[in-house]
């Protein structure tokens, strides 16, 4: 996991002990340690958190919520042959 303050904290700690779950931090300044991860970030922001803005946290929601279903369905990906997910799920299924 990233070494960002929302992961740091004493409550996550706890829980990951709680939980039998081992904490593994990326080394820092080493963004390669988990690419998929920096590459969706950087989606976000660019594409949703820097065009918006947000009036409440409802509208943060709904504007994000947005932007997640049309990542997650009609906007093509490089890693899936410049797909979008739905193409990408059509075209699995029928040839499985």
């Amino acid at each position: 996991m990233d070494n960002g303050s929302e992961f740091i904290s004493k409550a996550l700690v706890r829980w990951a002990y709680e939980n039998e779950v081992t904490l593994d931090f990326s080394r820092p300044g080493k963004p390669t340690d988990n690419p998929f991860i920096e590459s969706f970030n950087g989606s976000l922001r660019d594409e949703c958190l820097n065009v918006h803005w947000f009036m409440s946290l409802a509208d943060a929601r709904d504007k994000i919520e947005r932007w997640r279903i049309d990542y997650n369905r009609c906007r093509p990906h490089s890693s899936l042959g410049d797909r979008t997910p739905e193409e990408f799920r059509e075209e699995y299924q029928r040839a499985g």
